[in-house]
């Protein structure tokens, strides 16, 4: 026999071997991946409607995300949405643990009991009480307690969107 002729033989049989063993372990890996039952324990398939039926159980509420309204007199429970607030000169809003407070407009600084105070999570940095409160910059309410007021020398009303919790004193 010729010496080209083993040689194209011996590739023939290496590729069709190559070809053999690929589509054996192909088949071999594809009844592992598929073992589990789409809904079993092993793969479960979770709805939309499950999820709000679940997240309706742990909020107490329809799970549609509205939150709860006002009681008239400038309190909330935990408002999921941001809600326009128009504070009078001398009252103080005093944010609920984890709000989320944007002052729209007004002159407004900061008012907590203790030396912590608030966070400016739009400049990253910790306001203290007597701080001065840039408009339009996102306030986050680490600890109940702590709020915001009008400046002394500002006599009109704030304009802030709250989230969250809060009562105005």
């Amino acid at each position: 026999m010729n010496k080209s002729a083993i040689r194209i033989g011996a590739a023939v049989l290496l590729v069709g071997a190559g070809i053999w063993i690929g589509t054996g372990w192909n088949s071999i890996i594809e009844a592992d991946t598929n073992a589990a039952t789409p809904g079993s324990v092993d793969d479960p398939v979770v709805t939309k409607s499950y999820v709000d039926q679940k997240i309706a159980a742990i909020t107490g509420g329809s799970g549609s995300g509205s939150g709860s309204s006002g009681t008239g007199s400038g309190q909330t429970e935990g408002a999921a949405s941001l809600q326009v607030v128009t504070l009078p000169a001398g009252k103080q809003l005093i944010a609920a643990e984890g709000a989320e407070v944007i002052v729209r407009s007004g002159k407004a600084i900061v008012y907590s009991k203790d030396a912590n105070g608030i966070a400016d999570v739009t400049a990253g940095v910790d306001l203290t009480d007597g701080q001065a409160i840039p408009t339009n910059h996102l306030l986050w309410f680490p600890r109940a307690g702590r709020g915001i007021t009008t400046a002394t020398d500002f006599t009109g009303s704030l304009t802030v969107m709250v989230r969250g919790g809060y009562t105005i004193k």
